[in-house]
């Protein structure tokens, strides 16, 4: 067999061995994959503060960036909210690149090796993604089966479909693109820690069970385990949604996907209910237009690669009877609701209400097109939204403290009172990620917000709004390892059309 020098082949050569029937597909998807991720990665290089880009020059048919050692990238103009692929090449010094891997090679840039191999895997994982799709589908008819159709992972991170240390055989098998039913195993836990109530099928005896992903158990745990139900993955890989219609399980795989390793804190298990609970109550103050879904119960075993949470379904606060459906936000373009201008302003407009409300009160969440749900009438008008996964919210005490909240007892690096972080929570999340993702254009998602500010609460964080939009700096993030934590840039606000400096 010849060598399989790079992803790309490397995931051909496997694809011909497991399941040859997709070979085909795989290879016809590739170019379009490379253009996708080539996108994104030129997107980032167009916004992002990276130390090696000295400026910007816009040009009639498209933008020159000059790097600090005399070299230029020339490449199409960039839409920063487009999600639609425009970049098939970019050129440095007379040369092209239709390779985001290649690409970041050539720079030659401080930890480029590193990110240009996570560029190669997510490309040939995107791929394959696309490749696996069915000609014919059902439509969906719940928000797990409509979150399986984010085939293309993240619409604005590079590494949008990076899953290293996953085979062929195992993406098939997790990747909820894919479509897969996992079985989670069951581990017995001596001496671990609790909070909530753990189900009963969750018990062995007088000893709990963790619910563990199969590919951790494969991958890194080790010792005797028992065969679990089977479930849905939903975008996160990790989170799954069991097929009997119950709870959601969150478990911990420890392998970087997209920006982050997938374990369970201690801390988070510690706190899940505090969180939970709190949260719950300060959205209990939005005259029922956020509901969250409930974290019911945490365990781990003393390990974040031993550890599981199980939270309400979203289906929850669906009214099915009444024909009220439940969508990710990230699906939303699935739907083609977001075609019309007037919807979108409508979704916009409960989106911002509910986030600024919220931010009002003291509580910044993280609202991505991953963890907001919107839940829809029979005739697809946003009703009111569902926010899952706490993990990553921050929490003002002074904000609380202005409306007569208590301070619940959380985690320390959830708590802030500094103005800034609480905007780019919610602004780089809600309006730079889940609206612009909607909106799919810079134009679209402007018009969209002008519409519905206009009905809002005149406050200083809708000012803020106005000003450039603050969004993860993801590709900064992936090539600054010394740096852990979030990075930030600025967008230029479609609301106003500000310049960004």
């Amino acid at each position: 067999m010849s060598p399989c020098p790079s992803a790309e082949t490397e995931l051909a050569c496997e694809l011909d061995t497991v399941r040859p029937d997709l070979s085909a597909a795989y290879a016809a998807a590739l170019p379009g994959a490379r253009a996708a991720v080539l996108t994104r990665l030129w997107r980032a290089l167009a916004h992002e503060p990276l130390p090696w880009i000295a400026r910007r020059e816009p040009t009639r048919d498209g933008l020159v960036l000059h790097l600090a050692d005399g070299r230029r990238l020339h490449g199409p103009p960039v839409d920063p909210y487009a999600t639609a692929t425009n970049a098939t090449e970019v050129v440095v010094d007379g040369r092209g690149y239709a390779r985001a891997a290649e690409l970041v090679t050539a720079l030659g840039v401080p930890h480029g090796a590193a990110f240009a191999a996570e560029l190669d895997h997510s490309t040939a994982s995107l791929a394959l993604s696309r490749a696996g799709q069915p000609r014919e589908a059902p439509e969906p008819v719940t928000s797990w089966a409509w979150e399986q159709r984010v085939v293309d992972g993240h619409p604005y991170h590079p590494s949008c479909r990076s899953r290293p240390g996953f085979s062929v055989a195992e993406q098939l098998a997790y990747g909820p693109e894919h479509r897969p039913l996992v079985r989670l195993v069951l581990v017995p836990v001596e001496d671990g820690l609790l909070r909530g109530e753990w189900p009963a099928w969750l018990w062995d005896g007088e000893r709990p069970l963790v619910p563990v992903h199969p590919w951790q158990a494969a991958h890194v745990l080790g010792g005797p385990v028992q065969d679990g139900p089977v479930a849905h993955p939903l975008m996160s890989l990790r989170t799954l949604a069991l097929s009997d219609g119950g709870p959601h399980v969150k478990t911990a795989v420890s392998a970087r996907l997209t920006s982050s390793v997938r374990d369970i804190s201690l801390s988070s298990v510690e706190t899940a209910l505090v969180v939970s609970g709190f949260v719950e109550s300060v959205a209990g103050r939005t005259d029922g237009l956020l509901r969250i879904a409930r974290t019911l119960g945490a365990l781990s075993a003393h390990s974040p690669d031993l550890a599981a949470m199980v939270r309400e379904s979203p289906e929850t606060y669906a009214d099915a009877a009444a024909g009220e459906w439940v969508v990710p936000v990230a699906a939303l373009p699935a739907t083609g609701l977001a075609a019309s201008p007037a919807w979108l302003t409508a979704f916009t407009r409960l989106a911002l209400t509910v986030g600024l409300r919220l931010l009002d009160l003291g509580v910044a969440l993280e609202a991505h097109g991953q963890n907001l749900l919107v839940v829809l009438s029979p005739t697809g008008a946003p009703l009111r939204l569902v926010y899952r996964d706490l993990a990553d919210i921050r929490v003002s005490p002074a904000r609380l403290a202005r409306h007569g909240i208590k301070m619940p007892e959380v985690a320390d690096r959830i708590v802030t009172d500094d103005e800034t972080a609480l905007r780019r929570k919610l602004f780089g999340s809600l309006v730079a990620g889940a609206l612009a993702s909607t909106a799919g254009t810079g134009p679209a998602l402007g018009a969209a917000l002008e519409a519905a500010v206009r009905d809002l609460p005149a406050t200083s964080d809708l000012a803020a709004l106005r000003g450039p939009l603050p969004a993860k700096a993801l590709t900064l993030m992936r090539m600054s390892p010394e740096r852990p934590g979030d990075l930030w840039t600025r967008l230029p606000n479609p609301l106003v059309q500000t310049p960004v400096p």
